[in-house]
């Protein structure tokens, strides 16, 4: 099945053909290392975590690089408050991302270059630039002139008499037009530095992941990714510093992710909903994180709360409740009763995942899946081998492709039902009436509206409990 991508400069879906046979070059911009990683942060790397890994298990020979920004403004601003080297910073923070990627189950990629180390190619690349009469030294710094490249706000849709009726130049700045952009930057009193052939400086932002994307993956890179905030002007300059350089086309596939909001409001530590990896993995379990940044589509945005948390806690519980089911149920003939069930989902599953990496859709499948399992179980206490084979199978694929459902279900479920994010926002009498409704439902076999009660009542924290003594209820 042919997988489609939808390419940002283009704003439409396109068949993923990559430049070399199967071999595919992915970049994604990193972090900046002066602080703890974020929840904004915690999507974009458990998005392309999962596409690369989907990219894998298509067979495709995928290597991933995405980067550390090592030397910045804010990691120096950072030392000089602390009153350590801007290195030490970096590395504690580095040595912090490490952490979070193992909390989240984030695998590492290929490839996780350093600013720092790639100076001399920086250097390369801005020389090359200057001499393409591209760029242009002013006062021991040197910047990109944007008025010569053609094509510039191709990425972003801008045009560039629309950008520069608003743009400004700093006081300090000495580069002859408003949207020009630093290449290198002259270091001022205390701040780190390298020799250059224009001045003792550091490189600006844009340029080293121009550099480091092209070294590891060359002129061409066939998926470049990173948040919708990127695209202008990171991603724009990227792409004029590269192509002004090669001459080719620098990126065939541009793929960013959504914002992230905290309670519908923009995360921001003035707003006090600034929210790391780690202050929301404190007391939850990480995989009900990462079930909640996979359950919209990656382009979409995506809202953090409470009530999304517990929604996320309950899908889970629900699909570790039917793993444990499924495992527990013994064998009987070799009949199989569930094979055709389980093979549509694994279809549909692989298709929502070509289409556009469509986490969304194929967690909508997962669901469908455990209804239907549930059902079948209701009527039959025995599995074939074929069958358990066969679920063992996708589970697999689940867990290998998005990165849940990787656990024993037993012991898991009794962790998770402790932790913690339960506020039901429901009356007893109101739990009474919708577990009454339910089981209306399902005396009347309105399995689907019995269903969305309890995935309602999971999501308020309520989980049900079926008995022949009847349904009992409990707070997550």
């Amino acid at each position: 099945m042919t997988i489609e991508i939808y390419n940002t400069p283009y704003k439409k879906k396109q068949p993923f053909t990559p430049l070399s046979d199967n071999k595919v070059g992915m970049y994604v911009c990193g972090v900046t290392v002066y602080d703890m990683c974020h929840i904004g942060h915690a999507r974009s790397l458990i998005v392309f975590d999962t596409i690369a890994r989907f990219l894998r298990k298509k067979g495709y020979a995928l290597t991933y690089v995405r980067n550390f920004t090592d030397v910045d403004d804010k990691i120096i601003a950072r030392a000089n408050r602390d009153n350590i080297s801007y290195k030490e910073i970096s590395e504690r923070f580095i040595d912090e991302f490490q952490t979070d990627m193992e909390i989240l189950k984030v695998k590492k990629a290929d490839i996780e270059p350093k600013a720092t180390e790639h100076i001399s190619e920086i250097i390369e690349m801005v020389k090359n630039l200057i001499d393409k009469g591209l760029a242009y030294e002013a006062n021991g710094s040197a910047y990109f002139s944007v008025a010569k490249f053609k094509g510039y706000g191709k990425l972003s849709g801008r045009r560039l008499e629309d950008m520069i009726a608003g743009a400004r130049i700093d006081i300090e700045e000495k580069k002859l037009d408003p949207l020009d952009f630093a290449l290198w930057k002259k270091s001022k009193e205390g701040e780190p530095w390298w020799e250059s052939p224009w001045s003792k400086g550091r490189p600006g932002w844009h340029i080293e992941c121009s550099a480091m994307s092209t070294h590891y993956l060359g002129p061409t890179l066939d998926i470049h990714g990173g948040g919708r905030d990127l695209i202008f002007p990171h991603h724009e300059n990227e792409t004029a510093q590269s192509e002004g350089v090669y001459g080719q086309e620098f990126t065939r596939y541009w793929v960013h992710n959504g914002f992230v909001t905290i309670d519908n409001d923009k995360m921001s530590k003035s707003l006090g909903n600034f929210l790391t990896i780690r202050e929301i993995t404190k007391d939850i379990e990480p995989e009900i994180l990462r079930l909640l940044l996979l359950s919209r589509h990656y382009r979409s945005p995506i809202d953090f709360s409470k009530d999304s948390l517990n929604t996320s806690k309950s899908s889970l519980i629900r699909f570790y409740e039917m793993l444990d089911r499924f495992n527990q149920a013994p064998l009987g003939s070799d009949d199989s009763t569930l094979g055709s069930m389980i093979d549509t989902f694994r279809h549909k599953f692989d298709e929502a995942m070509c289409d556009d990496f469509n986490t969304a859709l194929a967690l909508a499948h997962l669901h469908e899946l455990t209804t239907e399992i549930n059902r079948a179980l209701d009527h039959t206490s025995r599995v074939s081998a074929d069958d358990r084979s066969n679920f063992s199978a996708a589970v697999s694929e689940i867990s290998e492709i998005l990165g849940v459902l990787e656990k024993e279900p037993a012991g898991f479920l009794e962790k998770i039902k402790k932790s913690g994010i339960s506020e039901t926002g429901l009356t007893q009498k109101e739990i009474e009436e919708l577990i009454r409704s339910r089981n209306e439902a399902r005396k009347s076999r309105d399995f689907q509206k019995a269903d969305e009660i309890r995935d309602m009542l999971a999501a308020k924290g309520i989980q049900l409990k079926d008995s022949a003594d009847g349904t009992q209820w409990e707070k997550t």
